[in-house]
């Protein structure tokens, strides 16, 4: 079982390091949209806030084998044991990636409107414009409290590590897709969005307005805002601005201090 493990955990980084890649290639050379004009030394302008993404990325994957990991692993081995037997299998897969989502749903709303997550949430939605990195920005402190949160969930749902590890790798890649600035065919992409997120979905709940930011909560299937009326209404367009509304964007290390001092 632990080499089982240790294999997934191998794969998982590999799969979502590839699935990065090829989207952050694919997306400069068929963008959506352009990326707003700024002096290359501001916060927000180009190279600067790639790296500082990147910045963000790298403190959390150091997080990851010392933390994150080592937590999820005593989560799934102190588990209440109270699953029946037609729970396992390519059954119990699915319907672990099924309910894994609908609470990341909950959790992800929760980042919104309890104001000491959000707090932390805030650094991910600065950014003020969107690409596969910004997939993978976030506070380290929002990495740890979804990494406690999602402990609770694995003890309570005897959810096998197994199943984590499948999920994070589907929410990876989901993530990195509707992060992204990649062009799509507007056919293909409405019909996508009918079940999972989309890049069309997404950037809406980016959109430098509270009202939208405030919705489009799904992570990986999109049925979910609409089952619990969080869609919201706005269309996409390419040159809505992104970010939050009336805050700017920030250096890395004032990211890094903004939860803890930030003004409200």
């Amino acid at each position: 079982m632990e080499l089982l493990q240790d294999n997934l955990v191998a794969w998982k980084g590999a799969l979502v390091l590839g699935w990065l890649a090829l989207l952050f290639a694919a997306e400069r050379l068929a963008p959506a949209a352009r990326p707003p004009v700024s002096p290359p030394d501001a916060p927000a302008g180009g190279l600067w806030r790639v790296a500082r993404n990147l910045g963000l990325l790298l403190l959390n994957a150091g997080l990851s084998p010392l933390i994150v990991l080592p937590l999820s692993l005593w989560a799934a081995s102190h588990h209440l044991g109270w699953r029946p037997e037609w729970w396992s299998g390519w059954t119990g897969l699915a319907l672990d990636i099924l309910l894994l989502d609908f609470l990341i749903y909950w959790w992800h709303l929760a980042n919104h409107k309890v104001a000491l997550l959000w707090r932390f949430h805030e650094v991910h939605h600065l950014d003020r414009f969107l690409d596969s990195t910004t997939a993978l920005r976030f506070h380290f402190g929002e990495v740890l409290l979804s990494a406690v949160a999602r402990a609770a969930m694995v003890i309570t749902l005897d959810i096998p590590f197994s199943s984590i590890v499948v999920f994070e790798v589907l929410l990876a890649a989901g993530t990195i897709f509707h992060h992204s600035n990649l062009r799509l065919p507007p056919r293909l992409e409405a019909a996508m969005s009918r079940l999972v997120i989309t890049p069309s979905i997404h950037w809406v709940h980016h959109h430098a307005r509270q009202a939208d930011t405030d919705s489009n909560y799904g992570t990986l299937f999109s049925f979910w805002d609409r089952l619990f009326g969080s869609r919201s209404p706005t269309p996409r367009s390419l040159d809505m601005t992104i970010g939050v509304e009336q805050r700017p964007e920030r250096r890395f290390l004032q990211l890094l201090a903004r939860p803890f001092w930030g003004e409200r």
